[in-house]
């Protein structure tokens, strides 16, 4: 019997899970959370299987609390569950280690076809689609490709802003505004914010005019926080 945890935000998609492991004979599920914060506790007392996870919960990234997990159960299989398809998020998924990564508007079966895959081989990346998106990163322009989110991260750093006036301008808590900081920060290459800015100009992602007020240059603009 393959024992889940669900952690997903949505009342409707845990109820939804749980009725469709209920008709399956090797799926048991074993407990369900809301939140990152009640999804440790649900884990250590029920050790299941495989835990499906929602990415955009809300009080934290789910490839972060993915991440932490993996460090506590290397063995343990995750499903990533979400709502956008996007390819960045699809690769960010294949690099945190999880075992899979589903869309919530995917078949049923592809859906039970996850969680029994992250049963069985936890540390092996499978989602539909991967190939296609391999192929349109292959095919995409040279060069760090930003988010829109992090296209956001990256004027309010040459704004000045500080971490945590991030977090308060884009509503996110303090860790998930670091974690999108720290990922800005590598695929420019940087190790802080005056490398990043300059590396953005560089690549045309920032119009210089960002820096006028005050004739600001990037580290000019870093010094300010």
């Amino acid at each position: 019997m393959i024992r889940v945890v669900v952690v997903d935000s949505h009342a409707i998609t845990r109820f939804g899970l749980g009725g469709l492991m209920a008709g399956q004979d090797d799926l048991e599920l074993v407990a369900d959370a809301d939140s990152a914060r009640a999804a440790f506790p649900a884990i250590r007392r029920t050790e299941p299987d495989v835990v499906t996870l929602e990415i955009a919960l809300p009080d934290g990234d789910g490839l972060e609390v993915a991440r932490d997990l993996l460090r506590l159960r290397p063995d343990l299989g995750i499903v990533i569950l979400t709502s956008a398809s996007a390819d960045e998020l699809l690769f960010r998924a294949a690099d945190t280690g999880v075992s899979a990564f589903v869309t919530k508007t995917a078949p049923v079966d592809e859906v039970l076809a996850a969680i029994r895959h992250a049963a069985v081989a936890a540390r092996s990346f499978t989602a539909t689609g991967l190939m296609q998106a391999l192929t349109r990163r292959a095919a995409a322009p040279a060069g760090p490709q930003l988010s829109r989110r992090e296209h956001e991260v990256l004027d309010l750093l040459a704004e000045g802003l500080s971490v945590p006036a991030i977090a308060r301008a884009m509503y996110l808590s303090h860790p998930t505004a670091k974690t999108y900081v720290a990922r800005l920060y590598d695929k420019l290459g940087a190790s802080n914010r005056s490398q990043a800015l300059m590396a953005a100009l560089r690549r045309g992602l920032l119009d210089p005019t960002a820096f006028s007020d005050l004739n600001a240059t990037p580290e000019r603009a870093a010094a300010r926080v």
